[in-house]
């Protein structure tokens, strides 16, 4: 079966199941996709394959993707169908952005940044330009031939899920401003919970999620104003909670960092987030600040000096094994005269 319009031609490869979709705004569709570049004499190269990048793709339904045709295309389908779509060339100008950005994240997701990534961020959220493409390029050869001769494009598109808004636990980069801050109690009972559960790693990233909706509703407000002051106190538990797990997990340079930010920018005289830092400095081997830290808790908390002097003892002692080892160490590096 095909269909065709001036700009879009579908052909229908495998009939998808059930009823035909409703979508509503929030609304997110996961399917894979290849992508084809289409020559003048109708050869084809392969650019991209979402099972080779790695997984396959969430489109949330009127959140302005980028790529405006993928929620067109998508909307032409059922459950469990695929489907070959060949597009004009002017309706996908914005692709090498998408494509940079899709394997930029997937590099990162394996762990090995592209070489000339820029800051990548989620779907549909950018900084760059077609324009500034092409002026400095993708990174990408390939991408950057798309940018410069504008082929048309072919998805063959595989729509694997299709869920209604609230039916899937959103991101946060998902959530308008009123459903970031509903969910921040339910990010700090999770983890918490997973604290408990000596999950450190697991509790921490949730946490994170807190944070990150806050960052993103501070971003919204200009600092230091009432709304961004109230808005950056909320941070406190998160970080303080945050700072805990890595401290717990010996991630000392992390705590040093969200402990500081505590510090810096909502208490400076918060106890727990000195004497994490205290501690923090202590795994990083830098006595001098850990005693800075440990003596203002002291003199903030009198109910903490006897614990604060107990981990000065034990610096004390560990220092002064760290003195006589490097002392012998240098012993090997002096002549005998």
């Amino acid at each position: 079966m095909a269909e065709e319009n001036a700009n879009i031609s579908k052909k229908i490869i495998y009939p998808g199941s059930g009823s035909e979709l409703e979508f509503t705004p929030g609304s997110k569709a996961t399917f894979h996709f290849k992508t084809f570049a289409l020559s003048k004499d109708k050869e084809r190269k392969e650019i991209d394959c979402s099972k080779k990048l790695g997984q396959p793709f969430e489109l949330l339904i009127g959140k302005q993707f980028k790529l405006v045709v993928w929620e067109e295309l998508v909307r032409t389908m059922r459950v469990g169908e695929i489907s070959e779509f060949i597009v004009n060339s002017l309706l996908v100008e914005s692709y090498p952005f998408v494509s940079k950005n899709l394997r930029d994240h997937a590099a990162q997701q394996r762990g090995h940044d592209h070489a000339h990534d820029h800051n990548h961020e989620k779907q549909g959220k950018h900084h760059c330009s077609m324009a500034a493409f092409q002026d400095q390029g993708t990174g990408y050869k390939d991408l950057d031939e798309l940018v410069k001769d504008k082929p048309d494009l072919v998805f063959q598109i595989h729509l694997e899920k299709f869920e209604k808004s609230g039916e899937y636990e959103k991101e946060a980069w998902q959530m308008d401003e009123k459903e970031k801050l509903a969910v921040l109690p339910k990010y700090k009972e999770e983890g918490n919970q997973l604290y408990k559960e000596k999950k450190y790693a697991e509790a921490a990233q949730k946490y994170s999620e807190a944070l990150g909706c806050l960052e993103q509703l501070c971003l919204r407000e200009k600092p230091k104003d009432e709304a961004w002051n109230e808005l950056n106190k909320k941070k406190l538990p998160f970080l303080l909670n945050y700072a805990q797990c890595k401290l717990v997990l010996g991630e000392y340079y992390e705590v040093i960092r969200h402990t500081t930010t505590v510090l810096d920018t909502i208490d400076p005289t918060n106890v727990k987030a000195l004497y994490r830092r205290a501690k923090a400095h202590v795994g990083c081997w830098d006595p001098k600040e850990a005693r800075d830290d440990f003596q203002q808790v002291m003199e903030l908390d009198k109910n903490l000096i006897k614990s604060v002097k107990k981990e000065l003892e034990i610096l004390d002692k560990q220092e002064k094994e760290h003195n006589e080892e490097y002392k012998e160490k240098l012993k090997g590096f002096f002549l005998d005269t």
